[in-house]
């Protein structure tokens, strides 16, 4: 007996009819499609509240009051006049404002090159440390990332204070620079700095450090072995192998430290508040010393408007070259 589903033509040969398969069943339109929409919605809604409340209303409040000339009159009697872009006209004529634009520029620069450098440094050496060093260094590193930046800076003022610093006592004990032991760091202005640097860059190390650190980990152990092979040294290996795969990583830390070091004001406000003569003033300072010495509110929110579009701008670049760095790996 021949099966149903098979059929003979003229020359006998038979031939399968394909089952016809079952047509998929029909969704109302609309059902699922807003259950999909409202859920996620629902989900973030709470997050979404905190991020508008902490976030997006002091931001649009602080550009409403670079628009005023709020100042101490507004504590006692709440008034203020709206001036529309005349704060941000007297400060981009304020020579002061371009001078610590300029000083902050060439601080971060200096700051994030440090950081950068000894991180990668401190980076390669984990890599190269047996386990238990390994370990051992990791947690100091992690300790002294932990440690809040306002403890860390009186702490680090205590070392250079003259007359019982024991950083001037161990500079003094070396005698490269004579005795430095009644030094005031924050009375000269490259002392100032230096001391400054110091801080942020310590500060700094540990994260750029592990970051770098547990990228490197991630390459592929077989590259190194070829390179070796090649007869490749170990500076040409880490410029070819290990800088090409850590390029996009190199590229973020530097972008959130460039963010780090230009708005940094408690290390400077701590040591040296801006002194002396200005020397150490950055942007961060200087708007706050317009908003909560002088009590210019208005004046320093337009100056934290002006340094926030600036910060935009000097890290564009970054973020362009870190998209493309992306989409090239």
């Amino acid at each position: 007996m021949s099966s149903p589903a098979a059929t003979t033509v003229a020359a006998g040969e038979p031939v399968v009819a394909a089952a016809s398969p079952r047509r998929p069943r029909r969704q109302r339109p609309g059902r699922g499609v807003k259950r999909s929409g409202i859920v996620p919605l629902l989900l973030l809604s709470p997050a979404g509240l905190v991020i508008l409340a902490l976030t997006t209303v002091p931001i649009g409040y602080l550009i409403w009051m670079s628009f005023t000339d709020a100042s101490q009159r507004m504590l006692f009697t709440g008034e203020y006049d709206v001036v529309g872009l005349r704060q941000y006209r007297d400060i981009l004529t304020d020579p002061e404002f371009w001078r610590s634009f300029v000083r902050t520029v060439l601080f971060t620069g200096a700051m994030v090159a440090g950081s950068v450098l000894l991180g990668m440094g401190v980076a390669q050496l984990l890599g190269k440390l047996g386990r238990v060093l390994r370990f051992a260094v990791t947690v100091v590193l992690i300790f002294a990332w932990a440690m809040p930046n306002v403890a860390s800076s009186m702490v680090w003022g205590w070392l250079f204070q003259p007359g019982y610093g024991i950083g001037n006592w161990l500079l003094t004990q070396t005698h490269l620079f004579g005795d430095v032991t009644d030094t005031n760091w924050a009375d000269r202005p490259w002392l100032a700095l230096t001391c400054i640097w110091m801080l942020i860059v310590w500060q700094a190390v540990p994260f750029i450090a592990l970051t770098l650190n547990a990228a490197q980990t991630q390459v592929d152990a077989s590259y190194y072995e070829a390179a070796r092979l090649d007869g490749a040294s170990e500076w040409r290996v880490y410029w070819t192998i290990t800088l090409h795969f850590l390029r996009p990583t190199l590229l973020l830390v530097t972008i959130l430290s460039i963010i780090w070091d230009f708005n940094v004001f408690n290390q400077i406000w701590l040591i040296s508040k801006g002194g002396p003569d200005g020397a150490t003033s950055t942007l961060g300072v200087y708007a706050y010393r317009n908003a909560f010495v002088s009590f210019h509110f208005g004046a320093g929110s337009a100056i934290a408007v002006l340094t926030t579009l600036l910060l935009l701008v000097l890290t564009a670049f970054y973020i362009r070259s870190l998209v493309r760095t992306g989409e090239e790996l």
